[in-house]
């Protein structure tokens, strides 16, 4: 399958990828970042799957979401009949579960079933049995209970069951994890927990105030950032998946089912501009909790809970997806200076007060710590947000994050009445100001470059408008958005920086796809510089991406049309609601 040919289904602690032809290849229990059980995704069907489709039929002949949820309707018609496959995860309970519904349209229609669970990201063969008429699978720390309307048949790494289903006809089949240490879990009802799902979803987007003719690619991605939401904990995944490749073949593969406070930060923005504040607050509970310690321990990501420990390792069993190896778990990015992100953390603290979070005493000590940090480290060279593995340097848009942070610091002691060094701050934003227009602008070119000295441009110097650190009709703002459509764009989409052999700047070989967030950067820049119809005509080529259920990924591949990296990716989403709200 394709990147694009996957659909996600989710509980709000974890998710599964369903692909177009009926197949479960991807799945993680009980948490986003716990071991895949299901990891077809980066094999072959020995690595784990569950399919469940009409006999002797690929590619489903339409899907869709159920309105506005996160139940799929998979829809199969053959020369007998019709018929649909619906998948969804029910809100969690004592335990995560998985149903497949088959519903009979029309017809009559015959079915099959195939089921290889494996553990530990495809390495664990569990044992496998029936007991009271559920059939049990177990290794190490995770036990399977597979409630289904028919007896699965062991075959070779397989259990397969046949069957027919005729119009009117439902049959069911539920997916029940927990540990293998604890006793058997209750099953569930499956129509039961369809219409409470159906609740749950609707209830929730029923508080999105948005209009406008983009609404529904808008709720869209506003269901998938709540999808990966870790609702225990209000921690927020960069996506569900790991190592899906920046470049098919290449080695760019990265574990992305973690925190980063970036994202989670620009996330927390967007929900809170479309009226989901709740989620707002426990995002800031989480992030408080996370960063509790020293300022200068600061991570850029973290694990759901808050772990700090990500350690960055490759899993050789896996031949990686389409052949991109290595398959890694873990992130070593944890461990990165990027000065950008205590801009993006103070500006989200501003930001949900002044639109309508409550007052948190503790929040504010806490940016004032983070301040005190970076008033001292702010001048460093650091690894940026594009997270190079090459040497650090000063990059232009870890500076202007920093001119970010004091900004809001001093607009939240003007507006929002709270008491810290005004006037030190405020000379810390001047100072950063006059020496990125000193040190980050080529005069020659007209263009505020990569990093200091550097002649490269890169796609983050499109947020300098956004931020406002400087205004829109700024001639060094439109000259740096006239470089970057000379430089980086690829048939309309945008590179994030040049990558050759000539520029070694992220220590990696290979290239990589147009980043969809920079295109949505530079919709959003078009707009605010006078460039409307520009603006529009990009954002709706964007949307045209999306695949056939709304969905996008990290990056695009104008030249094959494919999605690349992880998917779907939380930083393309909120950034496809931040462009339609700015263009609305």
């Amino acid at each position: 399958m394709r990147i694009e040919d996957y659909a996600l289904i989710g509980d709000t602690q974890s998710a599964a990828l369903v692909a177009r032809d009926g197949s479960i290849d991807w799945l993680c229990l009980p948490r986003f970042d716990s071991p895949a059980c299901f990891a077809k995704l980066l094999g072959d069907e020995s690595n784990g799957f569950w399919r469940l489709a009409p006999a002797g039929h690929e590619m489903a002949t339409r899907r869709a979401y159920a309105d506005d949820t996160l139940i799929l309707e998979t829809v199969w018609e053959t020369s007998t009949g019709t018929v649909k496959v619906v998948d969804f995860m029910p809100p969690r309970h004592a335990n995560p579960a998985l149903v497949r519904i088959v519903e009979g349209v029309s017809g009559t229609v015959d079915m099959t079933t195939e089921i290889s669970i494996r553990f530990d990201y495809g390495r664990i063969i569990p044992w496998t049995r029936r007991f009271g008429g559920r059939l049990h699978a177990i290794g190490g720390p995770d036990s399977v209970w597979i409630d289904a309307p028919l007896d699965l048949e062991g075959s070779g790494d397989r259990h397969i069951g046949t069957f027919t289903v005729a119009a009117g006809e439902r049959r069911s089949f539920v997916f029940t994890w927990h540990p293998s240490h604890q006793p058997e879990p209750h099953g569930i009802d499956p129509g039961e927990q369809l219409a409470e799902t159906s609740r749950f979803w609707e209830e929730w987007v029923s508080r999105c105030w948005l209009p406008g003719r983009h609404r529904a690619a808008v709720v869209r991605s506003l269901i998938t950032l709540k999808a990966l939401t870790y609702s225990p904990t209000g921690g927020i995944v960069a996506a569900p998946t790991t190592s899906l490749p920046e470049h098919l073949g290449g080695v760019r593969n990265w574990d992305y089912r973690y925190c980063w406070l970036r994202d989670a930060a620009m996330t927390l923005d967007a929900l809170t501009e479309s009226g989901y504040v709740t989620e707002a607050g426990a995002w800031l509970d989480w992030l408080l909790r996370a960063i509790a310690g020293r300022p200068e321990d600061l991570q850029i990501m973290y694990g759901v809970a808050g772990e700090r420990r990500l350690p960055e390792q490759t899993l050789d069993w896996l031949p990686g997806y389409e052949g991109s190896r290595p398959v890694r778990i873990g992130n070593d990015a944890a461990g990165q200076l990027q000065l950008d992100v205590y801009g993006e953390v103070l500006n989200c603290f501003y930001r949900a007060r002044k639109l309508g979070l409550p007052p948190h005493d503790y929040a504010w000590s806490t940016a004032c710590r983070l301040m005190d940090f970076l008033e001292r480290s702010w001048a460093q060279p650091d690894e940026g947000l594009w997270e190079v593995r090459g040497p650090r340097r000063h990059f232009v848009h870890s500076k202007v994050m920093a001119w970010v942070a004091a900004d809001r610091q001093v607009r939240a002691i003007k507006e929002l009445g709270h008491t810290g060094p005004l006037r030190r701050w405020r000379a810390m934003r001047d100072r950063i100001h006059a020496e990125v227009c000193t040190k980050g602008f080529d005069r020659e070119r007209g263009t505020f470059t990569q990093s200091y000295g550097s002649h490269e441009v890169d796609a983050a110097l499109l947020l300098i408008p956004i931020v406002g650190f400087l205004p829109p009709e700024d001639r060094r703002v439109t000259g740096t958005i006239e470089a970057i459509e000379r430089e980086l764009m690829t048939d309309c989409f945008v590179l994030r920086y040049p990558v050759s052999e000539s520029n070694d700047i992220d220590g990696l070989p290979g290239a990589e796809g147009a980043f969809l967030a920079c295109s949505f950067w530079l919709a959003e820049a078009l707009s605010l510089v006078g460039r409307k119809d520009e603006a529009m005509a990009l954002f709706e080529r964007l949307l045209a991406l999306t695949n056939d259920v709304g969905l996008l990924a990290e990056e695009y591949d104008p030249v094959q049309g494919r999605h690349l990296g992880n998917f779907p990716q939380a930083f393309t989403h909120l950034q496809l609601v931040h462009t339609a709200l700015a263009l609305c």
